[in-house]
């Protein structure tokens, strides 16, 4: 054979010398089994309870007063994020008793990612959110009484962390205890969190308010609007962005709230299922799936 006749063989590959072909079912394997997509949800039974209880939820200003102006709509885009930690309280403590031995550390992980979530938020609004408003208003005093607020329910908040981070084993866990620290600060948790919904939405008529139309209001409505992007997003991926997203309720107010938060639906999706995948046992103990209620796991 003449050299140019020649063909030169190429070195086969055999399936375990290309990576991804190992890679690729593993990972589809991985999401079908642990992705919260995989997870069968159930409509809330009657006479159970289910996750709008002991803590009320909040009834959102622009549903409330059909306004539209930026602080009745910042007021309650946080509304809806004030209720997704509600949510995940209420979830917390009506299922802490009932949880059994085998999901124990599941449940402590998902209670402690609630933690994360309301610390992270709380740190945000101080460093971040309550600043800039103050800017955009002209104004120092705005705050005073939601940062006393936020004192009074802080301590509470550390023991929840302080009991879930310093059980001997996770089978020490007791709900019981569990509950009875949640109860000590219930009360000035829920207050804050509703009269800080209240106090954002009267903004709308501070002497310094920004004009509707105005490049003011333009830009005041950018900073609400930027916060809200990346206030959960920041908290964490893997945890606090599915533990949000689950316990996110699009049915309220006659589906005002289907599409919230903006953003598209492949996205969302995938950061709740995929992100969801990496704590996949947490999110059985989640108030809803995919927008809608489900029936507390622990609870069945």
């Amino acid at each position: 054979m003449e050299p140019a006749q020649r063909v030169q063989k190429q070195p086969q590959q055999g399936f375990f010398g290309n990576p991804l072909r190992i890679a690729i079912p593993i990972l589809i394997g991985l999401f079908f089994t642990r992705s919260p997509y995989m997870m069968s949800a159930t409509a809330p039974s009657e006479g159970k309870p289910w996750a709008d209880t002991p803590i009320k939820l909040i009834t959102t200003p622009q549903y409330e007063t059909k306004q539209t102006d930026i602080f009745t709509t910042g007021a309650s885009h946080m509304a809806m994020l004030h209720n997704s930690i509600f949510r995940g309280y209420n979830s917390i403590y009506n299922q802490a008793p009932h949880v059994q031995p085998t999901d124990k550390s599941d449940f402590i992980g998902y209670a402690l990612t609630w933690h994360k979530f309301v610390a992270s938020h709380h740190d945000d609004e101080e460093a971040n959110l309550f600043t800039k408003v103050e800017e955009v208003l002209g104004a120092k005093d705005i705050w005073s009484e939601t940062l006393k607020e936020h004192e009074a329910f802080l301590g509470g908040l550390g023991e929840f962390q302080k009991y879930l981070t310093s059980l001997p084993s996770v089978s020490d866990f007791d709900g019981a205890a569990l509950q009875k620290i949640m109860s000590g600060f219930q009360e000035p948790f829920e207050h804050h969190f509703h009269h800080e919904i209240a106090t954002i939405a009267a903004l709308k008529d501070h002497p310094n308010a920004p004009k509707p139309g105005t490049p003011e209001e333009a830009a005041a409505s950018a900073t609400f609007k930027t916060w809200g992007k990346t206030t959960v997003t920041k908290a964490g991926t893997l945890d606090v962005v599915p533990f949000f997203l689950l316990n996110l309720d699009g049915t309220v107010e006659d589906g005002l709230w289907a599409n919230w938060p903006p953003i598209p639906a492949p996205i969302k999706w995938g950061l709740t299922n995929i992100g969801g995948s990496w704590h996949s046992g947490w999110w059985k103990f989640s108030s809803c799936s995919g927008g809608q209620p489900k029936q507390l796991y622990a609870l069945q």
